[in-house]
């Protein structure tokens, strides 16, 4: 896209694809700030019902691609970004509308791999018919993770050895496409996030810890989510928020490491207010840390 298109996108609404989680919300609330027009596409299923109708939006499905088409250029958006948490669906249950069904043996095929090469194939479908794929970074960078401590705590020494082998770990496993979290206590890999997602990986750290398969006494651990090597930064950044607060907590972790500048802070001052409470740590580990 020449220069001169692209600074014409920036005068039209934003069609924000929205899955479930506070993150398209968040990232609605800080476009319109700086003066731009938002127009969500919320997937049924997925999206917050009560949180939407705040919002002008049009509710879809997956499969409908050529419905979108149509509305989102009906209300003039050009950019588009995707945002929010998704289940993956068998491929055999989506059902698809004329423009989408061309697209099946496509698809097909990227489903036969992680998520991000899942998603970066739909990415280039959206760009393909005249959309601009738009990440965080670039619509809301006031959302990402500064470097450093966010709010009262801090990692101590026995914490920061543990953060150093998860993103170590972390970018170990990016070739393969699994996840982008992990936890780490005493320099021992508790969990590993795979399709699951983070929420439910954590609630299986804080099982493990009420049966006793990990000790159960004093906090330990930290929670590590890191960006994978190559990433498109436009497309499912990790990401954290209140919710994960509680469930460190749960889990009896002492604190949250991510990649700053590439990791999504949903409502930042309620996450700083939910840690200082509960006497854990959230810091941002400079990219140049990642070895990325």
């Amino acid at each position: 896209m020449n220069e001169a298109v692209a600074a014409s996108v920036t005068d039209d609404p934003v069609a924000i694809v929205c899955g479930a989680g506070t993150l398209p919300f968040a990232v609605a609330d800080a476009v319109m700030k700086r003066g731009r027009r938002i127009v969500l596409f919320p997937i049924r299923g997925c999206a917050d019902v009560d949180r939407v109708v705040a919002y002008r939006h049009h509710w879809g499905a997956l499969g409908q691609f050529g419905w979108f088409c149509r509305v989102a250029r009906s209300e003039g958006c050009r950019e588009v970004v995707f945002i929010g948490s998704v289940r993956r669906p068998a491929i055999w249950r989506i059902r698809p509308d004329f423009r989408t069904l061309r697209l099946v043996p496509r698809l097909w095929r990227r489903y036969r791999g992680g998520d991000d090469f899942l998603l970066s194939g739909i990415g280039q479908i959206f760009e393909e018919n005249g959309f601009r794929l738009v990440g965080v970074p670039e619509i809301a960078p006031e959302l990402l993770m500064p470097e450093g401590p966010l709010g009262r705590h801090r990692p101590s020494e026995r914490d920061e050895v543990d953060i150093r082998k998860g993103l170590l770990l972390l970018d170990a496993l990016s070739p393969f496409d699994i996840g982008q979290a992990a936890v780490v206590a005493d320099q021992r890999v508790l969990g590993v996030e795979a399709a699951e997602g983070t929420d439910l990986m954590l609630s299986r750290i804080a099982q493990l810890r009420e049966t006793g398969h990990i000790a159960s006494g004093l906090r330990h651990g930290v929670l590590v989510k890191a960006a994978k090597r190559r990433q498109d930064r436009r497309l499912d950044l990790p990401s954290i928020g209140p919710q994960t607060i509680e469930r460190v907590a749960k889990a009896r972790l002492t604190g949250i490491a991510v990649s700053a500048g590439s990791t999504i802070v949903a409502e930042p001052q309620r996450l700083q207010e939910a840690a200082d409470a509960a006497g854990l740590f959230v810091t941002g580990v400079p990219e140049q840390a990642l070895g990325k």
